[in-house]
C-alpha cells in the first residue's frame, strides 16, 4: 500500500471516502464494540451479584457510555482517526486541513455519532453523508473533520509542475542523499495535489515540506526560495529525476540490452617495418578439442 499520510499523520491528498466502504467500517467497529461490551456486562453481573437492580442498572449504562462511546473517542484519539474498521479498508480521518485529528475532534465525532448511528441505526449519518458534497455525516461537519481514503490506486498517480526555468540547474550541486523516500513521497502527493487545497493548506504545507527538505540536505532555505516554497519543492523534485535519469543504462532501440559504451582502443606508436624483412607470423593457437556446431 502506499501511503498518503506523512510520518506526523498529515494527509497530503483529501480523497474523501465513499459511503459504502464508510459504512462497512462503522459495521466492523460496532461488531466488536458490542462483543466488548456484552463481555463487560457479563463480568459486571457475576462480579455485582450481591448489588440491588438500580446499582446494576447504573453500572449497565455507564458500561454502554464506556464501551460504546468512550471506546471509539479513544481510539480515534491515539490512532490519530484510524481505528479497526478504518484500517481494513484503508480509510482515516482527518481535520478540513489535512491534519491529524485531536481528543476534541473525537469528542465531538463520537458525541454527535451517539446520536445519529446508535439512537437512530445509522439512517441519519447515511442521509447526512449522500447530501454532503463530501460525504460528512454530521459528526464530521461539527468537529471540522472528513474521512479519506490513504491507499493510492495504482496509475492513478499525479505529475508533478516542473519548476520555473530560471531555476533550472540552480540546484545540481544539493546533496539529495538524506532525504527518505518517504518524504519524497509526501512532496510529490503535495505538487500533484496543490491546486486542489485550499490557499492557505497549500502555504503551511508547501513551507512545511520545504523547511523539512533543506534540515535533510543541511542548507538553508534562501530568501527567494521562503516565498515561493512550492517553486523550492518542484525544483528539488525535478533535480533529483534528473540524476536519476542520468544514472539509468540507455536501451537499444529494439532490443532490451543495456548498450555500454566502449572504451576507446589504445593505440601506442607502430614500429616502422626495415625492407626485406617478413611480416611476424602470428602465434598458433593451441587447440582444445572444442569443434563448434554446424
Amino acid at each position: 500500500m502506499s501511503e498518503l499520510v506523512t510520518g506526523e499523520a498529515v494527509a497530503l491528498e483529501l480523497r474523501p471516502a465513499k459511503l459504502p466502504s464508510r459504512a462497512l467500517a462503522v459495521l466492523i467497529d460496532l461488531i466488536v464494540a458490542v462483543l466488548v461490551y456484552l463481555a463487560v456486562v457479563i463480568g459486571l453481573v457475576a462480579a455485582t451479584s450481591s448489588l440491588d437492580d438500580a446499582a446494576r442498572a447504573a453500572l449497565s449504562v455507564a458500561a454502554f457510555l464506556l464501551v460504546l462511546v468512550g471506546g471509539p473517542i479513544a481510539v480515534e484519539t491515539l490512532s490519530h482517526g484510524r481505528s479497526l474498521g478504518k484500517l481494513a479498508f484503508g480509510l482515516r480521518v482527518v481535520r478540513d486541513d489535512g491534519g491529524p485529528v485531536r481528543f476534541r475532534h473525537a469528542l465531538v465525532r463520537g458525541g454527535v455519532g451517539m446520536i445519529e448511528i446508535l439512537m437512530t441505526f445509522g439512517v441519519v449519518a447515511c442521509i447526512a453523508s449522500l447530501v454532503s458534497e463530501r460525504g460528512r455525516r454530521l459528526g464530521d461537519v461539527f468537529a471540522g473533520t472528513l474521512v479519506v481514503r490513504e491507499r493510492i490506486p495504482v496509475g492513478r498517480a499525479g505529475v508533478a509542475p516542473p519548476p520555473p526555468p530560471e531555476w533550472a540547474g540552480r540546484f545540481a550541486e544539493l546533496d539529495l542523499s538524506g532525504v527518505p523516500d518517504g518524504l519524497w513521497l509526501a512532496v510529490r502527493q503535495y505538487l500533484t495535489r496543490m491546486h486542489q487545497l485550499q490557499p492557505q493548506v497549500s502555504w503551511s504545507m508547501a513551507s512545511r515540506l520545504a523547511a523539512d527538505v533543506a534540515a535533510r540536505t543541511g542548507v538553508s532555505v534562501a530568501p527567494d526560495l521562503q516565498a515561493q516554497p512550492a517553486a523550492f519543492l518542484a525544483a528539488v523534485v525535478h533535480e533529483r529525476q534528473s540524476r536519476q535519469a542520468r544514472q539509468q543504462p540507455r536501451y537499444e532501440s529494439g532490443g532490451e540490452r543495456a548498450v555500454a559504451a566502449a572504451p576507446p582502443p589504445v593505440v601506442g606508436p607502430v614500429p616502422r617495418k626495415a625492407d626485406g624483412d617478413k611480416a611476424p607470423e602470428p602465434p598458433r593457437s593451441r587447440s582444445t578439442g572444442f569443434a563448434p556446431p554446424a
